[in-house]
């Protein structure tokens, strides 16, 4: 990967790993109408890749009684960067729920797992194997690669100390309404504006997962094939303010919050200096006006149900 290891030796977002009930609907939507394409399954696991992207899989789909975060997944620069953050992170107290070893799931490498301070599970990983992938091509509406997650906790200033103390991720953006204080931390691991988004909300839980698609065209062709294909569309087509990046928001079958984006804002370091916006200005959540204002209906459809994982390790 290009994207630059942070003082942890991070170095970029890998997958997101859901448990659904309705587990062929949820591949059928992912193959069919979303863009991403199965490279692999086993038993009840389904791997689904993003074609233009190195990564062997960018969704991982677990066949469940129970919807949940099964877990996110982050890529280490090596091996000693896995073992190193391992022993930080269990010096610190915080539970590991693996000690670093060889990785069982496909394309291998070698990594940990560790429950977050909200109690949903992270992996690290390095040495997986890449995947043959493919340019996309021009007019193609299929995701690149995935771009980032945003989780809702209850408590937004707790899981962004977490991150920065114990993982290295550094706050990009904020933002901000007067009479409810802090609403989203932006916070990258690389140059990208943001890999991680922490969201207030009622209940630990996923509040969206977003993927990069080539380009504008290509971002209103799936858009337009997206919302043609009868999906609830939660809000969009738009570009927002922090990270200067466009949206739009569908919700899966399982109810979970997925994201078209693209041109996400790539950040000098040595330059940045984080902002606090003010999300009663409408040019904060959408610079074009092309979405229909943010409302309290909208943001309840990403506060998502209660994750039924949290401090519950995924099986597999």
């Amino acid at each position: 990967m290009s994207d630059k290891p942070n003082e942890f030796g991070i170095t970029h977002l890998r997958h997101v790993d859901l448990a659904v009930p309705d587990y062929a609907t949820q591949r059928a939507f992912y193959t069919d109408t979303w863009g991403l394409r199965e490279v692999g399954s086993d038993g009840d696991l389904s791997y689904l890749a993003a074609e233009g992207s190195p990564e062997q899989y960018v969704i991982r789909l677990r066949r469940a009684a129970d919807k949940r975060l099964d877990l996110i997944a982050f890529g280490a620069v090596d091996r000693a960067a896995v073992d190193a953050l391992a022993q930080r992170l269990g010096g610190a107290g915080v539970p590991l729920v693996t000690e670093p070893g060889d990785l069982a799931t496909a394309g291998g490498g070698y990594g940990f797992r560790f429950f977050d301070i909200d109690g949903r599970t992270v992996e690290i990983s390095a040495d997986v194997e890449v995947r043959t992938h493919r340019k996309v091509e021009e007019g193609e509406s299929i995701p690149v690669r995935i771009s980032h997650a945003v989780v809702n906790s209850t408590d937004i200033a707790r899981t962004r100390s977490f991150y920065e103390r114990h993982l290295g991720f550094r706050l990009s953006d904020t933002l901000h309404k007067d009479d409810m204080g802090d609403l989203m931390h932006f916070m990258r691991c690389n140059d990208r504006h943001h890999s991680l988004a922490i969201a207030h909300g009622p209940h630990t839980s996923v509040h969206h997962v977003s993927f990069e698609m080539r380009g504008i065209d290509e971002y209103l062709r799936g858009t337009g094939r997206v919302m043609r294909a009868g999906i609830k569309k939660v809000w969009g087509p738009g570009r927002h303010l922090a990270g200067n990046n466009t949206f739009s928001y569908f919700l899966d079958p399982s109810g979970n919050t997925m994201e078209y984006t693209t041109e996400l804002e790539r950040l000098d370091e040595d330059a940045w200096h984080p902002h606090i916006y003010d999300v009663d200005d409408p040019l904060t959540q959408d610079q074009w006006g092309t979405a229909d204002p943010m409302s309290e209906l909208i943001a309840k459809e990403s506060f998502n149900d209660v994750d039924r994982g949290v401090f519950v390790a995924p099986p597999v």
